[in-house]
């Protein structure tokens, strides 16, 4: 009970004492925090970061909501915060901007995992039109060449599917996992259809001295007779899915879609997201080298905390050509 008493009156102490040193920061500068912030911080993830966690620390009521109000809500919640501010927008109309644009990404981020999350919670419907058109488009940019025999055929086992109908394949993720799929295959399709080849037939690699010298006479034997490893290339997209979903309820993605989206970031975000983090799965694989697909949850695991601490670098953006366009940088 003491040492509860003693933290309760610390985070007191220190909250009264923060609010306090704001104060005479802004007696000092002549600005507030949100003003300090975006006329100090440069555009991007660092600076939309640090509003969002200052309306959400305020002690205003009507600051604290700002973060989650409608879009075409914004604009008069920017006239809001200028007022309660007490911030002349004439004298100031640079911060206006910076404040709206900060404002889109973050509402945005808000809408996306809602969006997201519809997706994911919609179960596959084999009697839903739109469904099964989606499975079928799938078939067809990842095998072009082959046309599919049947609906439901052995044939989706060459894809990376676990049966003769996918649609069991998706109970994880719902339609969110054939999403993904579908726009890796047909706006990736180049490195989707490389990455499904590596994954049937993948390529043997010598062993080093260096290495072979960490394995045990069995682990040799194995890995020397079972070449390779490939994996289930539909099955890794799905789980794939679910790790790029995981990173972004958490509130991880923030800081890379807060750096490549100008405004408010999208679903297609979302989802060339998570063709580069498909791509880089695929190489970390190959560079993990396991010695059998037993050891796939190892490997995730281990990439997962690998863009995790990626992620903590606020300049990160996981994908550099989908950059934001130079109209952020003067916000």
């Amino acid at each position: 009970f003491a040492r509860m008493f003693v933290q309760v009156c610390l985070y007191f102490y220190c909250k009264c004492l923060w609010r306090c040193l704001k104060f005479v920061v802004r007696k000092l500068t002549g600005q507030c925090e949100l003003q300090r912030i975006c006329y100090n911080t440069k555009p991007g993830a660092a600076r939309t970061m640090k509003i969002e966690a200052s309306l959400k620390g305020s002690k205003s009521k009507r600051l604290q909501t700002s973060v989650s109000v409608h879009p075409d809500a914004i604009e008069k919640t920017i006239d809001d915060i200028m007022g309660l501010k007490r911030i002349n927008p004439d004298i100031n109309p640079q911060l206006g901007v910076s404040l709206q644009a900060c404002l889109l990404q973050i509402v945005g981020y808000r809408n996306l995992i809602a969006e997201v999350e519809k997706l994911r919670r919609e179960p596959y419907d084999s009697e839903n039109p739109h469904h099964e058109e989606m499975l079928l488009k799938l078939w067809k940019c990842l095998k072009p060449n082959s046309p599919l025999k049947a609906r439901i055929s052995k044939q989706w086992c060459e894809i990376g599917f676990q049966g003769d109908d996918p649609k069991t394949d998706f109970r994880g993720m719902g339609l969110l996992g054939l999403y993904n799929l579908v726009y890796f295959a047909e706006w990736d399709s180049e490195v989707a259809q490389q990455v499904l080849s590596d994954s049937l037939h993948p390529k043997y690699r010598e062993i080093t001295k260096k290495e072979l010298s960490q394995f045990s006479k069995a682990e040799w034997e194995k890995k020397k007779f079972d070449k390779a490893i490939g994996y289930s290339f539909a099955i890794v997209g799905i789980n794939i899915t679910d790790l790029t979903y995981n990173l972004l309820v958490s509130g991880a993605l923030k800081t890379h879609f807060y750096n490549i989206a100008p405004e408010a970031p999208t679903l297609t975000h979302f989802q060339q997201t998570f063709c580069y983090l498909m791509h880089e799965f695929h190489k970390f694989w190959i560079e993990e080298d396991p010695l059998d697909i037993m050891e796939f949850n190892r490997v995730r695991e281990k990439f997962h905390k690998r863009i995790l601490k990626q992620l903590q670098n606020p300049e990160m953006a996981l994908c550099p050509h989908f950059s934001a366009s130079e109209s952020l940088i003067n916000m």
